[in-house]
């Protein structure tokens, strides 16, 4: 069925009349008449009969009735594949680690979603490792996250720098020194994060540079939850600044000396060169303009 017909159709019925329905489609009249008449002949029925005034037949009451829901649909259906086209719709699927996805990504995903509103976003929390291995298998288009290991086969853009500082119970003997340094651990607790997080790889980077081995530590599966545990008198721990806003009270946070005490996070998607939705290439461009330093 000729949806151009199926809406002079509707034309014709909403002004009562074949020569006004061809000056507000911008038609002559013959064309108007053309489109009924193959209408008619493509579903083998009779619509109007012609006169002084125009009156449907009961096909014709029927196909008026029922085509105004599928114009409708088929109108949207249109503006919706052009919006996927251009990137204003879609679905993207986002990776990203914590703290980044609690403490910088709402407020930029807001004003994404402001900007495109017709755009799904699924975020999901994962540490990089697990991260990379979705997007490897395809069940995420970006993530967020800290740089794949090497040989991952993946692209890596870097954005920023997170900072570090040692987060100490603020009646813990190393709370009155201005800093610390990594051998000053030697003899407390060190609280640390699961062996395939970059933060406890970042940390025995750290204690790397200075030769130090820190014997009594204590593993939390979670970075969110370091900060709390740290409150409890349980230990130190080598924090992410952006954790600690607020600073938990019964806290207290000393920079760390040493070359390696920051780490790059950025974009991380499966090749600089792989065709990637509109709707992902916006969402990439966006963070990578809000985040850059």
């Amino acid at each position: 069925m000729d949806m151009k017909a199926l809406k002079t159709f509707q034309m014709i019925v909403k002004l009562g009349s074949f020569n006004r329905a061809a000056e507000e489609l911008n038609y002559v009249q013959s064309t108007v008449t053309m489109q009924i008449q193959k209408l008619e002949s493509d579903l083998g029925v009779q619509l109007m009969e012609r006169g002084k005034k125009i009156r449907l037949t009961e096909a014709g009451r029927l196909l008026y009735e029922q085509s105004l829901s599928i114009v409708q649909q088929v109108d949207s259906l249109q503006t919706n594949i052009s919006d996927l086209q251009r990137g204003e719709a879609g679905h993207v699927r986002l990776g990203v680690t914590e703290p980044t996805g609690s403490r910088r990504l709402p407020e930029l995903l807001g004003k994404f979603l402001t900007q495109y509103p017709q755009i799904r976003l699924s975020v999901d929390f994962a540490n990089t490792p697990a991260l990379s291995g979705r997007l490897q298998q395809g069940e995420l288009d970006i993530a967020l996250c800290s740089s794949p290991d090497i040989g991952s086969g993946l692209y890596f853009e870097p954005l920023f720098k997170e900072g570090f500082v040692m987060l100490l119970p603020e009646n813990h003997p190393l709370a009155s020194k201005p800093v610390i340094e990594p051998g000053d651990i030697q003899g407390h607790r060190l609280l640390i994060t699961s062996a395939t997080c970059p933060y406890r790889k970042k940390l025995q980077m750290v204690l790397q540079e200075s030769a130090s081995v820190p014997i009594d530590t204590m593993e939390i599966g979670s970075m969110t939850a370091l900060p709390h545990y740290v409150k409890s008198g349980l230990g130190i721990a080598l924090v992410p600044v952006i954790a600690l806003d607020p600073l938990p009270a019964g806290t207290i946070a000393k920079e760390v000396v040493g070359s390696l005490i920051d780490m790059t996070f950025g974009i991380m998607t499966r090749s600089p060169y792989e065709i990637m939705t509109s709707a992902g290439f916006r969402l990439y461009r966006f963070l990578k303009e809000e985040l850059s330093v």
